[in-house]
């Protein structure tokens, strides 16, 4: 049975609940799903990545990996930062973890989760202030046709899209590369990144 949406707009607690019980791709994913979403009505900093790895999948807590650390050690914030205050929140372009390719790496994120929930969840949070795209799914999904070419070209534009938007690579180790060839990135935009989390967190 395919899902669909109530066609009345739900409260944030309401979309929540939707998501969490979402099955929608229950018959495509190699596991049973589990949403993975932290958002709360104070949320003025959005983390939008890809979709939840294996770890989180198991722990039902978004970036609890090392890819959680690195994102952490470029926000300038600790964990209890991170997970403590209700101005930050986590919502991926798909919230069940996709599995793994045979040959390693995950799977693309399934477009029908950010098909059924990216638009009511975005209207369910009316103080937003700065978006982070976390990877190529979220900046074409977001960004449209004002995205460049490739993850790099977008990322090197990051001043078009403020002040609502930042792009970024994935903090995953398999980026470890692309950060040694592009040290503009932590050069420029991370003690950028820094001054407006420290400024949304009133720090």
């Amino acid at each position: 049975m395919e899902f669909v949406l109530e066609p009345t707009a739900p409260s944030l607690e309401a979309l929540v609940d939707q998501i969490a019980g979402c099955r929608a791709c229950a018959s495509e994913l190699p596991h049973d799903p589990r949403p993975v979403v932290r958002v709360s009505g104070a949320v003025r900093l959005l983390i939008c990545g890809q979709a939840p790895g294996r770890r989180v999948h198991q722990s039902g807590v978004p970036f609890d990996d090392p890819s959680g650390d690195r994102l952490r050690g470029w926000m300038g914030v600790d964990r209890e930062t991170f997970y403590g205050r209700p101005e930050i929140g986590v919502a991926a372009m798909a919230f069940c973890f996709p599995g793994t390719r045979p040959r390693g790496g995950d799977f693309p994120p399934p477009p029908r989760c950010a098909q059924l929930w990216r638009t009511p969840l975005m209207a369910a949070l009316p103080r937003m202030d700065l978006t982070l795209l976390v990877g190529t799914y979220a900046q074409k999904w977001t960004l449209g046709d004002r995205v460049r070419p490739t993850l790099t070209e977008t990322v090197a534009a990051w001043r078009r899209y403020l002040p609502h938007y930042l792009p970024m690579p994935h903090p995953s180790w398999r980026n470890t590369g692309w950060l040694k060839r592009n040290p503009w990135f932590e050069a420029e935009i991370l003690p950028y990144l820094r001054h407006r989390v420290a400024d949304i967190l009133g720090q």
